[in-house]
């Protein structure tokens, strides 16, 4: 008898990590799917020079988030609907930055922009962010695009589309741009950096001079 309760009690501990295990890798099967952050992101585009994508991108050096932000006047309603957005740049660029002051080649930056919200679950003001409603990417090719930088627009079918380069896009990040045709100066941890190197641009040099100028 006493054989049998210890054959028992072995068998109920191996039948709970046996579910315990089946738990976790059924959970890991229907987990997103991202590369390791050990494995550097490669540009890479395919045969319509749509770009391939940087799925691993949250796992990247986070720079900032912004409110509701908007280079031009904003009317009441939009901004009751504005939106989070959040910076992430590849960690080899991160590190050259810190060193240089400016982007190296192959530079990728994620702008991932979510609904912002503010009912749910216990929160009773202010807003926290809420599902992916769109993505742009801004990257540093000097041998593909004219002017080294381009942009893509992410679209519903996880697709990077080129944004043209007549858009207001580009005029405006050369325009306005603190370093490199890059919005630094919106990125605290950075801006510091650029200051010290000095590697600010005229341009935006001249703006902080004269702040009517921008307007």
């Amino acid at each position: 008898m006493r054989q049998t309760t210890v054959l028992f009690a072995v068998f109920a501990v191996f039948a709970m990590f046996k579910s315990v295990h089946d738990t976790a890798a059924s959970a890991q099967t229907n987990a997103p799917k991202a590369a390791p952050s050990s494995t550097p992101y490669v540009l890479a585009y395919d045969k319509d020079g749509s770009l391939v994508l940087p799925y691993q991108y949250r796992e990247w050096i986070y720079l900032t988030s912004g409110l509701g932000m908007s280079y031009s006047a904003m009317g009441p309603a939009m901004q009751i609907s504005a939106n989070f957005d959040n910076v992430f740049v590849n960690p080899e660029a991160y590190r050259s930055f810190l060193t240089h002051g400016t982007w190296p080649d192959k530079t990728v930056m994620v702008l991932e922009v979510r609904h912002a919200q503010s009912k749910g679950s216990i929160n009773k003001s202010g807003h926290y962010q809420g599902d992916l409603a769109g993505m742009e990417i801004h990257l540093k090719d000097e041998a593909r695009f004219p002017g080294k930088w381009a942009f893509f627009d992410v679209d519903k079918n996880e697709k990077g589309n080129l944004i043209p380069q007549i858009a207001d896009c580009y005029s405006c990040h050369a325009q306005h741009a603190a370093v490199d045709t890059t919005f630094v100066q919106f990125y605290p941890t950075l801006l510091a950096i650029a200051k010290q190197k000095n590697t600010l641009s005229p341009a935006y040099l001249k703006e902080i001079q004269t702040p009517d100028a921008a307007k």
